[in-house]
């Protein structure tokens, strides 16, 4: 037996990983905190229509989650995506209906494989599928609109939790530019609409924006590799919410998001494809250099 086939063994029957650490894969993770929004949220202030329209929205979501990767991929998708888009669709839509619940799931998971370039969707899940809905079905549904009222504790837990993720994902600044900029633009707002400060600065206090900030701006699958790009286009995102809220847009974070972040990833997308093509003609190149 060679000394490099005795070396490969241990690698070969490397037991599997801890149950702790498997427990506490990073995909579950989000699914967790996000379903501790959804108990803090609906307990205290019944953010929810219903758990039943919130559970439809989930199973549409992991079912068509399933469907399309198996189709389009040949493979299981791992579930912890799915139940995040179809819980956020959950708290954030508003309807009494149940078809929209489950349409704007589908929608948001098919938005996945249909809008893709290069192998990249561009829009957050969530985000498309409830923009699509406000847009193309407003007389029967709407958006979310509770606050948190002044119940502090389910805030700092939440930003608390939160924070934490997210700097453990490496994905904190995007969340920490986007508040800055935000209660930045608020102030410049309340200079340019004569409404008191607090009003301007209040909606960043509402369950909206905790999935917002903690899942939408921040989803891996759809913001810039560049950690200062990422920074650049949070304050982008916020400055289109800054002009949408000017215009009386009460969804005005979910528009900015679905305006700027597709744009953004079709220029890093370009310019990767730049770059390799001159990665591929670069040996071809260097013999007429040399000449």
């Amino acid at each position: 037996m060679t000394p490099s086939t005795t070396a490969a063994q241990p690698t070969a029957a490397s037991p599997r990983p801890a149950l702790w650490k498997r427990v506490l894969d990073n995909r579950f993770t989000p699914p967790v905190f996000i379903t501790l929004i959804l108990l803090l949220g609906n307990v205290s202030f019944g953010i929810l229509e219903s758990y039943q329209k919130t559970l439809l929205a989930i199973v549409a979501s992991m079912v068509t989650e399933m469907l399309l990767g198996r189709i389009f991929l040949g493979k299981w998708p791992h579930p912890a995506s799915a139940y995040i888009t179809g819980i956020s669709v959950g708290i954030l839509l508003r309807s009494p209906a149940f078809w929209p619940y489950a349409l704007c799931a589908a929608l948001s998971i098919t938005s996945k494989y249909a809008v893709r370039v290069r192998g990249r969707h561009l829009f957050n899940p969530s985000n498309f599928g409830i923009c699509a809905l406000l847009f193309l079905a407003s007389s029967s549904v709407a958006g979310l609109s509770i606050q948190w009222g002044n119940n502090l504790a389910s805030l700092v837990i939440i930003w608390i939790l939160g924070s934490l993720i997210l700097w453990r994902a490496k994905r904190f600044q995007i969340t920490a530019t986007y508040v800055v900029s935000f209660l930045l633009l608020a102030l410049l707002r309340a200079q340019i609409t004569g409404d008191p400060w607090q009003a301007e600065v209040s909606p960043i206090t509402g369950p909206m924006y905790q999935l917002f900030m903690f899942f939408m701006i921040t989803d891996p699958k759809t913001t810039v590799r560049s950690k200062t790009w990422q920074c650049v286009v949070a304050v982008c995102v916020a400055v289109v919410e800054m002009l949408l809220r000017l215009d009386q847009s009460v969804y005005a974070p979910l528009y900015a998001l679905f305006l700027v972040g597709p744009p953004a990833l079709l220029i890093e997308i370009a310019i990767d494809a730049r770059r390799k093509r001159r990665v591929a003609a670069g040996p071809a190149l260097t013999p007429e250099i040399v000449r």
